[in-house]
């Protein structure tokens, strides 16, 4: 998998990149689209934020297992990962904590279940909310103007990379199409 993306302090308040060695997480996520090619968008009312679905790397599953878990527990749907984008790393010195982000896009395939948030994503007021690439980019650009928590900056940024990489890939797919 090739790199699509390193996030560091510098990214977000500005000096010298530090890059840390160790992995403190391994997560997986990225774009799901329906049939109509929207997108959905994890919107979190508490903070009036956007954020792509996805999370953590949980026991022995794979990164695709990881993925599709996240969706399904997310958006309630199933879904089909249909081309892989890389991966993000995100070096938060301030934190101590190197997050490494599998990306993806996904093509959902049906509704299953409802939702099924972890307590701190419905204190986080969750919910899924589609929209064309083109307002999703526009929401997350939104987001890394008004957004002023360090920690959340880079959960924004790295989102805005791989939803920026997904549009340029569906792009370039319907200009070979055409």
């Amino acid at each position: 998998m090739r790199l699509i993306g390193r996030i560091t302090d510098r990214d977000i308040l500005g000096g010298t990149p530090e890059f840390l060695g160790a992995v403190s997480r391994y997560a997986s996520r990225g774009v799901l689209v329906d049939d109509e090619m929207n997108v959905a968008m994890m919107y979190m009312s508490k903070l009036n934020l956007y954020k792509l679905p996805g999370g953590g790397v949980e026991g022995k599953e794979t990164l695709v297992q990881a993925f599709l878990r996240e969706i399904r527990e997310e958006t309630g749907y199933e879904a089909e990962v249909v081309h892989e984008l890389g991966y993000i790393e995100e070096h938060k010195s301030k934190n101590d904590f190197m997050q490494l982000s599998y990306c993806w896009i996904a093509r959902a395939q049906r509704k299953v279940t409802d939702v099924n948030l972890s307590e701190s994503e419905q204190q986080l007021g969750m919910s899924v909310n589609w929209m064309t690439f083109k307002e999703a980019i526009e929401v997350m650009n939104e987001s890394l103007i008004t957004c002023t928590d360090y920690s959340t900056r880079f959960m924004i940024l790295r989102d805005k990379t791989i939803l920026d990489k997904a549009y340029l890939f569906w792009k370039e797919l319907q200009e070979k199409r055409a």
